[in-house]
């Protein structure tokens, strides 16, 4: 269709580990041949999947696997995974850095990349005299350099230092001016990797912003690498979840987000069952905790602004207590209490009356700044004491979501344990 502006065609990527090319001169010589004959290449057919954790048997391995995907004008993609799942290498193709082993990439239009810390930029040459190379680079007129030059200097926040060479440059310095140059010279397709968390949270906060009007104001296409799954989900219209080099999954970035933060690799509940120092009577305990979202289901990570539910696993072994008072409190990484919140306070208790009770506490709209939490159990019962672990019995992370509804994120410190809303006037 008329609208793709890139296309992805069974790309697959191969690196021989630890050389170049194939280490011989006889078997450089074999590929060649085949290529100009349009045959296969001959040592494709040997190779392992890209697992970074697992140990390899071939020297050969597969960075990327058969790829197929389309991407639209003015679309937003979102590209997530866990490290090693081959994105970076996805973007040096898209990118031209490197080129496919085998399969096409067909683009409509000029591409901006920023794939890592002085992408296109000569250490030598002063931030002025890049801007104009990285310019003429993606085929931009001196004159049209010249009318965005003052954009390009007001965004960046480096004007100061514009006439030294930026090999002198902090790496924040570096990416400031790399990414305003990209984004201001009209890409049709601009591509960012994980280099903007270089940057400080107001230059993030500044690149996403800028992202989102390339995307919506041009109508142009951002491809966007982030571990910052606030950032992809505030500005992503499509997602694409990669994993040991192939697509696990591809679409809206609601249900893509959902997927990653669900999967086996990434939940590792607690087992609270498990926990050996507790005090009480242990007619009622604790066995097991859970947590998740009428949105995403069972995960471990919840969005700021999202309501959360704990399922909370009780284990009975006397069947004669009443009035089962289950409580907890949640703490951030420093240890601090944020809240304590029995069933009693509401008037709501529970009878024994099988061997595991399934008991729910929603949490509507949580106001938790980003970070890791855990949560201290403790359960009364017929007014006395009948378990208390010594340690959390679950953890959760806390991800920057749209909390205050403006549609785009707020930078919030760890250290500020919850957000509040005002009514300005």
């Amino acid at each position: 269709m008329s609208d793709i502006v890139l296309k992805v065609e069974n790309v697959s990527k191969q690196y021989r580990l630890g050389y170049v090319g194939t280490q011989s001169l006889k078997d450089d010589l074999i590929r060649r041949w085949h290529k100009i004959r349009g045959l296969d290449d001959p040592f494709l057919k040997i190779g392992e999947k890209n697992e970074r954790t697992k140990k390899s048997n071939s020297d050969y391995v597969w960075a990327l696997r058969d790829l197929n995907f389309d991407v639209r004008e003015g679309e937003v993609l979102g590209i997530i995974g866990k490290n090693g799942a081959g994105k970076s290498t996805l973007l040096k193709l898209l990118s031209k850095v490197t080129g496919p082993t085998t399969g096409k990439i067909k683009v409509s239009g000029r591409i901006a990349s920023l794939l890592e810390v002085g992408t296109g930029f000569h250490p030598e040459l002063t931030g002025k005299e890049n801007i104009f190379l990285n310019g003429a680079i993606l085929g931009m007129t001196k004159k049209e350099i010249k009318n965005k030059y003052d954009e390009i200097v007001d965004f960046s926040g480096v004007e100061r230092y514009l006439d030294t060479p930026v090999k002198r440059y902090s790496s924040g310095m570096y990416v400031r001016l790399a990414f305003a140059v990209a984004a201001h010279l009209d890409p049709e397709i601009l591509i960012v990797d994980e280099v903007l968390a270089v940057g400080d949270a107001e230059f993030q906060k500044k690149a996403i912003g800028k992202m989102q009007d390339i995307s919506k104001e041009s109508g142009r296409t951002v491809l966007f690498v982030s571990h910052n799954m606030g950032s992809i989900k505030n500005i992503s219209t499509r997602g694409l979840l990669m994993k040991h080099g192939g697509i696990e999954m591809m679409g809206n970035i609601d249900d893509v987000l959902d997927c990653y933060l669900k999967s086996e690799e990434n939940v590792e509940q607690k087992k609270a069952g498990n926990i050996v120092d507790r005090s009480g009577s242990q007619s009622v305990t604790f066995n097991e905790l859970t947590f998740e979202t009428g949105r995403k289901g069972v995960a471990d990570t919840i969005f700021t602004g999202d309501d959360m539910i704990l399922n909370f696993k009780l284990k009975v072994t006397d069947k004669s207590v009443k009035k089962i008072n289950i409580g907890f409190s949640i703490h951030n990484a420093w240890g601090d209490r944020l809240c304590v919140l029995y069933s009693g306070y509401q008037g709501v208790f529970y009878d024994a009356n099988e061997e595991y009770l399934h008991i729910k506490c929603q949490l509507n709209h949580l106001d938790f700044s980003p970070g890791s939490y855990t949560v201290i159990g403790r359960i009364e019962a017929n007014g006395l004491e009948a378990d208390w672990p010594k340690e959390s019995i679950g953890t959760f992370n806390v991800i920057m979501g749209d909390f205050y509804n403006t549609g785009s994120l707020g930078f919030v410190s760890e250290r500020v344990p919850v957000l509040v809303k005002g009514e300005w006037a």
